[in-house]
């Protein structure tokens, strides 16, 4: 059995994840008091022929007792007894979160009387750090919508078997921001920009005009083997270091161009060697 232990800021979409993993299939319990998670871990490996391969249960600020600092000890103690554990944090920044909440108009479960907003957020986090030190992935939502992000739990999270390191390509602009969820960031602005060719400009690097213009320069193609190389040597090795996801950020100025490229380039590539690749382009999304 397979246990995802979902957590995550309030308003971050803890509940999307948790939502798409039962449309596939998964049992799912929410919230979850903390110090139950051994016993929930060993109830439902019992084997007895239930149906479920996979369970998560979401453990988050609404916890009884608030007692993060023994999530270490409790997720050692499952794994210890032979749970195979994974644990998904969903996030998004501050400015995000304050949005949701304006909009929704939910409370969040840290307010009262003499904690505003900002402050509970802040206090969440700090809570919340046993469990993001923890993390086998991050999902963060700050760009992403409700459909994108169950799409991706679906895709990533959802498929991935139990022996097998999901990758993930993933392209951005730096103008807005690094993906926080990137194990590696590479960049790739010092390459011709197809913005500036007026017939390109439109395009992005999914497109062969695009593709053509950049093969055609030999710093483009050196860039490509430098990288292919690079994780060619080093993803066997997080693999057989037990990782569940990794995810490979490619970044450009804007993100519609020379990162999709690559990006695009990489995954067709690793395909090869890898059954669990995927892409993601954050600003063409």
């Amino acid at each position: 059995m397979r246990l995802l232990i979902v957590s995550g800021t309030s308003g971050a979409g803890k509940s999307v994840v948790l939502h798409a993993l039962e449309d596939i299939g998964c049992y799912c319990i929410d919230n979850l008091p903390m110090a139950l998670l051994p016993a929930f871990a060993t109830e439902m490996s019992r084997d007895d022929g239930r149906p479920y391969e996979t369970v998560a249960a979401g453990i988050d600020a609404r916890n009884l007792n608030n007692d993060f600092d023994a999530f270490n000890q409790l997720l050692s103690r499952m794994q210890g007894q032979g749970h195979n554990c994974e644990v998904i944090f969903v996030d998004a920044n501050d400015e995000t979160l304050l949005k949701r909440f304006s909009e929704t108009r939910r409370p969040h479960p840290l307010t009262g009387a003499n904690v505003p907003l900002e402050e509970a957020i802040l206090q969440e986090r700090l809570m919340l750090k046993p469990i993001i030190s923890k993390a086998d992935m991050l999902l963060d939502t700050t760009r992403t919508n409700v459909h994108q992000l169950r799409d991706l739990v679906q895709k990533r999270i959802g498929q991935r078997s139990s022996s097998s390191m999901s990758v993930l390509f993933e392209s951005f602009g730096f103008k807005h921001g690094i993906p926080v969820e990137a194990d590696f960031v590479f960049d790739v602005r010092c390459l011709p920009n197809p913005h500036w060719e007026p017939q390109l400009r439109s395009l992005t690097g999914q497109d062969h005009e695009v593709a053509c213009f950049l093969e055609e320069n030999a710093e483009v193609n050196r860039m490509f083997e430098d990288l292919r190389g690079f994780l060619t040597a080093w993803l066997p090795q997080f693999a057989a270091d037990k990782r569940s996801y990794m995810t490979i950020a490619i970044g450009c100025t804007g993100g519609q161009h020379r990162s999709v490229y690559f990006v695009e380039r990489l995954a067709a590539h690793f395909r090869e060697q890898h059954n669990r690749v995927m892409t993601r382009h954050r600003e063409l999304a």
